[in-house]
């Protein structure tokens, strides 16, 4: 019976392999344009991975044995990265508008909503660093341990001290790629890097004459080499013509009210998503902190790659956005419907790799972090539940830089509350606490709240490609 069922196995291999070579015809090129625009942006993403991954390594072996160090980067990083998070969603505004009026030859335009970002983002980074800094008393009230949040205290201090430099490199990276450049940005953003991982080496340990200074020391690299990326991107427009001539198009005299208007109109709803969603990760964050320093330690191993792996994502994202606020600017929307499509392609492609790393490699991935039995363990449960939630993670970011492009942003902060204040956090917790899952429960909300993201996403996205009138929406003002 095996013999004689080969030749049909075989005839169907061969049509599936005809088919998959018909539909990679068919998306050839929307894969190579998608590819241009994000491996620049994956790899200035690869060297912050690269970083994050040094910093958590460094200290966790500055500790050793001892979890405190670990957990208190990990507490003081989940937090910040609230500020962080809708600090950088703010400057996101800058890029469907540059890049609609980048295809309409409006070069003047581009100078004014440049001009106008700058003062804007140099305003609100000191107000966030204001903010941040006053929410010190707020890290006691999280039910952490006290040694926790003491250690943590002066690393989430420094990085508010970075917040106007977070926001001004912002505002010029999305500048540059509504213009449809994502080299520069990961040229400074390797600059940074490297300034990163040499200054961890001297402060956390004390080499090169330094003083000791664990996890400061490592709070204290972060801040010098986000001033160093924002200064390395500066420099770098300036020395070519092309960008330097934007600048020179600046004048005293502009609408900054109603420039500032249309930005923030854009990048207040997508800041909100992603505070929202970032809200979700840091509420399960305190919460694992009620199962003790263990815990938080498996889950800052966890979550590093978690948002590693997703900063790959967000580089598909990046490239979307680009692509369909030109075509949007256009008013093309075939080329939109293929760049879509092809974008959705290699994110779940990128998703299903991930999944797979997640599950096979959960007892190996842990080890260059620490040498506590207890939090290896508890980490390799984890990464099981990071793997689960993958493809609708990459689905709903896919969709995020759709709906960004399109500038069709207001409905993201109503569907983000929903699925991450709502469904995501209230899940996890009665996973982890009511069914007794423990950490690992926690973990999945997640799948729940970015999966109705994901589905929600998909259908605003379906709704508006399949109506032509849409394309008649006003251009940018």
């Amino acid at each position: 019976m095996r013999i004689k069922s080969l030749p049909n196995f075989a005839i169907t291999a061969i049509r599936s392999i005809f088919a998959a070579v018909k539909f990679w015809q068919k998306y050839r090129s929307e894969y190579i344009a998608n590819l241009r625009l994000a491996l620049p942006v994956a790899f200035a993403q690869l060297g912050y991975i690269v970083v994050q991954f040094a910093d958590n390594v460094m200290v966790g072996h500055y500790g050793g044995d001892d979890p405190l160090p670990l957990a208190s980067v990990g507490f003081a990083v989940m937090i910040s990265y609230l500020f962080f998070c809708f600090a950088s969603g703010i400057t996101l505004g800058i890029t469907p508008l540059i890049g609609e009026c980048f295809t309409q030859n409006r070069f003047k335009k581009i100078a004014h909503y440049l001009q106008s970002g700058v003062l804007l983002n140099t305003l609100l980074g000191i107000a966030f660093m204001v903010l941040q800094l006053s929410f010190t008393p707020l890290l006691y009230k999280m039910g952490q341990p006290k040694e926790v949040v003491d250690m943590a205290v002066p690393y989430f201090h420094l990085m508010a001290y970075s917040m106007p430099f977070v926001m001004l490199f912002g505002c010029l990276r999305q500048f540059l790629e509504g213009l449809g450049n994502t080299k520069l940005a990961m040229a400074a953003s390797i600059v940074a890097n490297v300034v990163n991982v040499i200054l961890n080496y001297i402060f956390i340990f004390g080499n090169w004459g330094s003083e000791a200074m664990g996890v400061t020391g490592a709070g204290l690299a972060t801040l010098i080499a986000r001033i160093s990326a924002f200064i390395a991107l500066l420099l770098f427009m300036f020395i070519q013509r092309e960008y330097r001539f934007y600048i020179l198009l600046f004048e005293r005299k502009i609408d900054y009210l109603k420039n500032c208007k249309r930005l923030l109109g854009i990048g207040t709803p997508m800041a909100i998503q992603m505070l929202l969603e970032e809200s979700a990760f840091v509420g399960t964050g305190i919460m694992m902190g009620w199962f003790g320093e263990e815990a938080i330690s498996a889950n800052q191993i966890a979550v590093t790659y978690g948002i590693n792996v997703f900063l790959i994502t967000i580089s598909i994202g990046s490239a979307v956005t680009i692509r369909t606020s030109h075509f949007y600017g256009e008013r093309n929307i075939d080329g939109m419907r293929r760049t879509v499509a092809s974008a959705l392609h290699m994110a779940i492609a990128w998703g299903v790799i991930v999944t797979l790393s997640f599950i096979l490699l959960r007892h190996i991935l842990p080890l260059p972090f620490t040498t506590n039995q207890e939090v290896l363990g508890i980490a390799s449960q984890l990464l099981i539940f990071y793997a689960v939630y993958q493809i609708v993670d990459v689905t709903q970011c896919t969709m995020i830089g759709v709906l960004r492009g399109l500038q069709q942003v207001r409905i993201i902060a109503i569907i983000s509350f929903l699925a991450y204040i709502v469904l995501n956090i209230p899940i996890g917790y009665l996973f982890a606490f009511t069914f007794g899952m423990g950490p690992s429960g926690l973990i999945l909300g997640f799948f729940f709240g970015l999966g109705t993201a994901a589905v929600l996403y998909s259908i605003r996205v379906r709704r508006y490609l399949s109506n032509p009138k849409n394309m008649q929406a006003n251009h940018a003002s």
